[in-house]
Protein backbone atom coordinates (compact mmCIF):
# COMPACT_ATOMS: atom_id res chain seq x y z
CA UNK A 1 0.00 0.00 0.00
CA UNK A 2 1.36 3.74 -1.01
CA UNK A 3 2.07 5.55 1.93
CA UNK A 4 0.06 9.29 1.70
CA UNK A 5 2.22 12.39 1.89
CA UNK A 6 3.53 13.99 5.39
CA UNK A 7 0.82 16.82 6.43
CA UNK A 8 1.95 20.42 7.28
CA UNK A 9 5.21 20.61 8.84
CA UNK A 10 6.16 17.38 7.79
CA UNK A 11 3.09 15.81 10.31
CA UNK A 12 1.67 12.49 9.77
CA UNK A 13 -1.97 12.17 8.46
CA UNK A 14 -4.65 11.85 11.46
CA UNK A 15 -5.13 8.28 10.18
CA UNK A 16 -1.66 7.41 9.85
CA UNK A 17 -1.30 8.88 13.36
CA UNK A 18 -3.94 6.40 14.72
CA UNK A 19 -2.63 3.15 13.24
CA UNK A 20 -1.45 1.10 15.88
CA UNK A 21 2.90 0.16 15.51
CA UNK A 22 3.55 -3.47 16.08
CA UNK A 23 7.30 -3.77 17.05
CA UNK A 24 8.39 -6.04 13.90
CA UNK A 25 9.88 -9.53 15.47
CA UNK A 26 13.48 -10.27 13.83
CA UNK A 27 12.43 -13.24 11.16
CA UNK A 28 13.70 -16.11 11.88
CA UNK A 29 15.54 -18.83 9.56
CA UNK A 30 13.91 -22.01 9.71
CA UNK A 31 16.86 -24.64 9.60
CA UNK A 32 18.00 -26.21 6.36
CA UNK A 33 15.70 -29.34 5.70
CA UNK A 34 17.56 -32.89 4.13
CA UNK A 35 17.12 -33.10 1.01
CA UNK A 36 15.08 -36.12 -0.72
CA UNK A 37 17.93 -38.62 -1.73
CA UNK A 38 17.52 -40.14 -4.65
CA UNK A 39 16.53 -43.39 -5.03
CA UNK A 40 18.51 -46.38 -5.61
CA UNK A 41 17.74 -48.59 -8.51
CA UNK A 42 18.83 -51.90 -9.38
CA UNK A 43 19.41 -52.64 -12.94
CA UNK A 44 20.56 -56.21 -14.48
CA UNK A 45 24.22 -55.71 -16.23
CA UNK A 46 23.78 -58.75 -18.73
CA UNK A 47 22.27 -57.45 -22.61
CA UNK A 48 19.15 -58.93 -21.55
CA UNK A 49 18.50 -55.35 -19.88
CA UNK A 50 19.56 -53.01 -22.51
CA UNK A 51 16.49 -52.10 -23.67
CA UNK A 52 14.78 -50.73 -20.97
CA UNK A 53 18.78 -48.75 -19.98
CA UNK A 54 18.38 -47.34 -23.56
CA UNK A 55 16.00 -44.87 -23.15
CA UNK A 56 17.11 -43.97 -19.20
CA UNK A 57 20.01 -43.27 -20.99
CA UNK A 58 18.37 -40.83 -24.31
CA UNK A 59 16.32 -39.08 -21.77
CA UNK A 60 17.17 -37.23 -17.68
CA UNK A 61 15.80 -40.25 -16.29
CA UNK A 62 19.25 -41.22 -15.13
CA UNK A 63 19.71 -37.92 -13.59
CA UNK A 64 17.14 -38.46 -10.66
CA UNK A 65 18.36 -42.29 -9.81
CA UNK A 66 21.32 -43.75 -8.44
CA UNK A 67 21.50 -46.37 -10.31
CA UNK A 68 23.41 -49.46 -9.35
CA UNK A 69 24.57 -52.14 -11.95
CA UNK A 70 25.02 -55.21 -11.36
CA UNK A 71 24.51 -59.20 -11.50
CA UNK A 72 20.85 -60.56 -10.78
CA UNK A 73 22.40 -61.97 -7.61
CA UNK A 74 23.75 -59.48 -6.21
CA UNK A 75 21.06 -57.33 -6.89
CA UNK A 76 18.02 -59.77 -4.97
CA UNK A 77 20.71 -59.49 -2.45
CA UNK A 78 20.81 -55.81 -1.87
CA UNK A 79 17.34 -55.33 -2.59
CA UNK A 80 16.14 -57.69 0.39
CA UNK A 81 18.78 -56.23 2.40
CA UNK A 82 17.34 -52.71 2.13
CA UNK A 83 20.16 -51.76 0.48
CA UNK A 84 18.30 -50.50 -2.93
CA UNK A 85 15.03 -48.94 -3.19
CA UNK A 86 13.90 -50.85 -6.80
CA UNK A 87 15.10 -53.01 -8.22
CA UNK A 88 14.72 -55.90 -10.87
CA UNK A 89 14.58 -59.32 -8.79
CA UNK A 90 14.73 -63.19 -9.62
CA UNK A 91 11.13 -64.43 -9.41
CA UNK A 92 11.97 -66.63 -6.83
CA UNK A 93 13.44 -64.46 -4.73
CA UNK A 94 10.44 -62.38 -4.76
CA UNK A 95 7.96 -65.06 -4.18
CA UNK A 96 10.45 -65.22 -1.16
CA UNK A 97 9.93 -62.26 0.57
CA UNK A 98 6.75 -60.85 -1.15
CA UNK A 99 5.54 -59.39 2.18
CA UNK A 100 8.47 -57.18 1.79
CA UNK A 101 7.86 -56.01 -1.80
CA UNK A 102 5.04 -54.44 -4.34
CA UNK A 103 5.75 -55.35 -7.97
CA UNK A 104 5.75 -52.94 -10.17
CA UNK A 105 3.02 -53.42 -12.94
CA UNK A 106 3.61 -53.94 -16.60
CA UNK A 107 7.53 -54.63 -16.50
CA UNK A 108 9.06 -57.89 -16.19
CA UNK A 109 11.49 -60.29 -17.90
CA UNK A 110 10.34 -63.08 -19.61
CA UNK A 111 9.72 -65.01 -22.93
CA UNK A 112 6.91 -66.84 -24.27
CA UNK A 113 9.41 -69.69 -26.03
CA UNK A 114 12.81 -69.81 -26.47
CA UNK A 115 14.95 -66.95 -24.50
CA UNK A 116 18.57 -67.88 -25.84
CA UNK A 117 19.93 -66.38 -22.57
CA UNK A 118 18.60 -69.26 -19.98
CA UNK A 119 20.38 -72.76 -21.09
CA UNK A 120 21.15 -76.28 -19.56
CA UNK A 121 24.21 -76.48 -22.28
CA UNK A 122 24.92 -80.79 -21.37
CA UNK A 123 27.54 -83.24 -22.68
CA UNK A 124 24.84 -86.47 -22.18
CA UNK A 125 21.26 -86.93 -23.16
CA UNK A 126 19.29 -85.50 -20.56
CA UNK A 127 17.87 -89.00 -19.53
CA UNK A 128 21.67 -90.00 -18.63
CA UNK A 129 21.95 -87.08 -16.39
CA UNK A 130 20.95 -89.23 -13.30
CA UNK A 131 23.25 -89.31 -10.83
CA UNK A 132 25.81 -87.20 -12.70
CA UNK A 133 26.79 -83.76 -11.69
CA UNK A 134 25.34 -80.59 -12.61
CA UNK A 135 26.73 -77.61 -12.44
CA UNK A 136 24.57 -74.44 -11.67
CA UNK A 137 25.88 -70.44 -12.49
CA UNK A 138 26.18 -68.88 -9.20
CA UNK A 139 24.15 -65.52 -10.74
CA UNK A 140 20.55 -67.74 -11.23
CA UNK A 141 18.39 -68.21 -8.37
CA UNK A 142 15.02 -68.81 -10.72
CA UNK A 143 16.70 -70.49 -13.85
CA UNK A 144 18.43 -72.90 -11.89
CA UNK A 145 15.33 -74.03 -10.02
CA UNK A 146 13.53 -74.33 -13.19
CA UNK A 147 16.32 -76.76 -14.51
CA UNK A 148 15.72 -79.10 -11.55
CA UNK A 149 11.68 -79.29 -11.89
CA UNK A 150 12.32 -79.53 -15.61
CA UNK A 151 14.96 -82.50 -15.58
CA UNK A 152 13.29 -84.03 -12.42
CA UNK A 153 9.65 -84.14 -13.86
CA UNK A 154 10.03 -84.10 -17.47
CA UNK A 155 12.76 -86.42 -17.95
CA UNK A 156 12.88 -88.39 -14.51
CA UNK A 157 16.77 -87.18 -13.82
CA UNK A 158 17.87 -86.43 -10.63
CA UNK A 159 21.20 -85.60 -11.01
CA UNK A 160 24.07 -84.11 -7.90
CA UNK A 161 23.61 -80.35 -8.24
CA UNK A 162 26.50 -78.07 -7.02
CA UNK A 163 27.35 -74.00 -7.35
CA UNK A 164 29.99 -72.37 -9.17
CA UNK A 165 31.14 -69.36 -11.20
CA UNK A 166 29.23 -69.32 -14.38
CA UNK A 167 31.96 -70.29 -16.90
CA UNK A 168 30.86 -72.73 -19.14
CA UNK A 169 34.34 -74.08 -19.79
CA UNK A 170 35.32 -74.66 -16.16
CA UNK A 171 31.68 -75.98 -15.52
CA UNK A 172 31.77 -78.37 -17.66
CA UNK A 173 35.26 -79.92 -16.63
CA UNK A 174 33.30 -80.52 -13.28
CA UNK A 175 30.18 -81.36 -14.58
CA UNK A 176 28.02 -83.07 -17.51
CA UNK A 177 25.93 -80.37 -18.03
CA UNK A 178 25.52 -77.03 -16.71
CA UNK A 179 22.86 -74.23 -16.01
CA UNK A 180 23.64 -70.49 -17.13
CA UNK A 181 21.77 -67.36 -17.78
CA UNK A 182 22.87 -64.30 -19.37
CA UNK A 183 25.45 -63.20 -21.81
CA UNK A 184 26.98 -66.48 -20.99
CA UNK A 185 24.19 -68.24 -22.10
CA UNK A 186 23.67 -66.48 -24.93
CA UNK A 187 27.36 -67.01 -26.34
CA UNK A 188 26.55 -70.80 -25.33
CA UNK A 189 23.77 -71.17 -27.72
CA UNK A 190 25.75 -69.93 -30.46
CA UNK A 191 28.95 -71.14 -29.57
CA UNK A 192 28.18 -74.84 -27.85
CA UNK A 193 26.92 -76.87 -30.10
CA UNK A 194 30.13 -76.56 -32.91
CA UNK A 195 31.61 -77.94 -29.60
CA UNK A 196 29.46 -81.18 -29.57
CA UNK A 197 27.25 -79.79 -26.82
CA UNK A 198 23.44 -80.08 -26.57
CA UNK A 199 21.71 -76.78 -25.56
CA UNK A 200 18.35 -76.64 -23.78
CA UNK A 201 16.44 -73.29 -23.77
CA UNK A 202 14.74 -73.39 -20.82
CA UNK A 203 12.04 -70.96 -22.16
CA UNK A 204 11.54 -73.00 -24.70
CA UNK A 205 11.14 -75.87 -22.45
CA UNK A 206 9.09 -74.29 -20.17
CA UNK A 207 6.76 -73.12 -23.51
CA UNK A 208 6.39 -76.93 -24.09
CA UNK A 209 5.98 -77.97 -20.41
CA UNK A 210 2.89 -75.58 -19.24
CA UNK A 211 1.83 -73.98 -22.47
CA UNK A 212 2.39 -70.42 -20.55
CA UNK A 213 5.20 -67.56 -20.75
CA UNK A 214 8.09 -67.88 -18.43
CA UNK A 215 9.02 -64.68 -15.85
CA UNK A 216 12.16 -65.13 -15.00
CA UNK A 217 12.56 -61.65 -13.00
CA UNK A 218 10.00 -58.76 -12.09
CA UNK A 219 10.89 -55.11 -10.71
CA UNK A 220 9.88 -54.62 -7.26
CA UNK A 221 9.96 -51.47 -4.70
CA UNK A 222 10.63 -52.12 -1.40
CA UNK A 223 7.00 -51.12 0.89
CA UNK A 224 8.60 -49.38 2.95
CA UNK A 225 10.05 -46.79 0.03
CA UNK A 226 6.64 -47.05 -1.63
CA UNK A 227 4.87 -46.23 1.64
CA UNK A 228 7.20 -43.21 1.86
CA UNK A 229 8.14 -42.02 -1.54
CA UNK A 230 5.03 -43.42 -3.84
CA UNK A 231 5.55 -40.26 -6.52
CA UNK A 232 9.30 -41.23 -6.49
CA UNK A 233 8.27 -44.57 -7.08
CA UNK A 234 5.78 -43.94 -9.86
CA UNK A 235 8.51 -41.66 -11.34
CA UNK A 236 10.59 -44.45 -11.75
CA UNK A 237 8.18 -47.04 -12.70
CA UNK A 238 6.82 -44.82 -15.71
CA UNK A 239 10.77 -43.81 -16.76
CA UNK A 240 11.68 -47.61 -16.98
CA UNK A 241 8.21 -48.59 -18.95
CA UNK A 242 8.94 -45.04 -21.09
CA UNK A 243 11.98 -46.74 -22.22
CA UNK A 244 11.32 -49.75 -22.96
CA UNK A 245 8.88 -48.97 -25.51
CA UNK A 246 11.21 -46.30 -26.81
CA UNK A 247 13.89 -49.06 -27.37
CA UNK A 248 11.71 -51.94 -28.34
CA UNK A 249 10.41 -48.87 -31.09
CA UNK A 250 14.13 -48.91 -32.44
CA UNK A 251 15.24 -52.05 -31.84
CA UNK A 252 17.41 -52.06 -34.80
CA UNK A 253 19.49 -48.45 -33.50
CA UNK A 254 19.86 -50.22 -30.36
CA UNK A 255 21.44 -53.29 -31.61
CA UNK A 256 23.85 -51.67 -33.99
CA UNK A 257 25.21 -49.28 -31.00
CA UNK A 258 25.31 -52.44 -28.45
CA UNK A 259 27.32 -54.78 -31.40
CA UNK A 260 30.26 -52.45 -31.32
CA UNK A 261 30.97 -53.42 -28.26
CA UNK A 262 29.66 -57.06 -27.92
CA UNK A 263 30.47 -60.04 -28.92
CA UNK A 264 27.37 -60.30 -31.16
CA UNK A 265 27.07 -58.78 -34.29
CA UNK A 266 23.52 -56.49 -35.20
CA UNK A 267 21.34 -59.35 -36.30
CA UNK A 268 22.05 -61.68 -33.80
CA UNK A 269 21.44 -58.75 -30.69
CA UNK A 270 18.15 -57.68 -32.48
CA UNK A 271 16.64 -60.87 -33.23
CA UNK A 272 17.97 -61.57 -29.52
CA UNK A 273 15.96 -57.85 -28.02
CA UNK A 274 12.78 -58.76 -30.36
CA UNK A 275 12.83 -62.45 -28.38
CA UNK A 276 12.51 -61.22 -24.98
CA UNK A 277 9.45 -60.30 -23.32
CA UNK A 278 9.85 -57.23 -21.06
CA UNK A 279 5.95 -57.11 -20.51
CA UNK A 280 3.54 -58.55 -17.27
CA UNK A 281 0.50 -58.98 -18.60
CA UNK A 282 -2.51 -61.52 -18.04
CA UNK A 283 -0.72 -64.72 -19.54
CA UNK A 284 2.68 -63.70 -17.68
CA UNK A 285 1.07 -63.36 -14.86
CA UNK A 286 -0.46 -67.07 -14.99
CA UNK A 287 2.85 -68.62 -16.37
CA UNK A 288 4.17 -66.48 -12.39
CA UNK A 289 1.47 -67.85 -10.56
CA UNK A 290 1.89 -71.54 -12.21
CA UNK A 291 6.05 -71.16 -11.58
CA UNK A 292 5.08 -70.51 -7.73
CA UNK A 293 3.04 -73.14 -7.61
CA UNK A 294 5.54 -75.75 -9.29
CA UNK A 295 8.64 -74.62 -7.54
CA UNK A 296 7.00 -74.23 -4.30
CA UNK A 297 8.36 -77.25 -2.57
CA UNK A 298 11.88 -76.77 -4.09
CA UNK A 299 12.06 -72.84 -3.34
CA UNK A 300 10.63 -73.17 0.45
CA UNK A 301 7.57 -70.83 -0.47
CA UNK A 302 3.89 -71.13 -0.22
CA UNK A 303 1.79 -72.36 -3.64
CA UNK A 304 -0.48 -69.05 -3.86
CA UNK A 305 2.27 -66.56 -3.00
CA UNK A 306 -0.22 -63.33 -3.95
CA UNK A 307 1.31 -61.25 -6.36
CA UNK A 308 1.00 -56.98 -4.74
CA UNK A 309 1.03 -54.43 -7.36
CA UNK A 310 2.66 -51.14 -6.70
CA UNK A 311 -0.89 -48.49 -7.21
CA UNK A 312 1.01 -45.52 -6.79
Amino acid sequence: MDREPPGPAGRAPPQAARRRIVPQRRATRNPPTEPVRRPRVGHIQFLNCLPLYWGLVHSTALLDVELVKDTPDRLNDALVAGDLDISAISLVEYLRHADELLVLPGLAVGSDGPVLSVNLVSQLPLTELGGQRVALGSTSRTSVLLAQMWLAEVHGAHPEYFHCPPDLSVMLQEAAAAVLIGDAALRATYEAPGRGLAVHDLGAAWREWTGLPMVFAVWAVRRDFAAAHPGLVKDVHEAFCASRDWALAEIDTVAARAARWEHFDEATLAGYFRTLDFSLGERELAGLREFARRVAPLAGTGPDVPVRMFTG
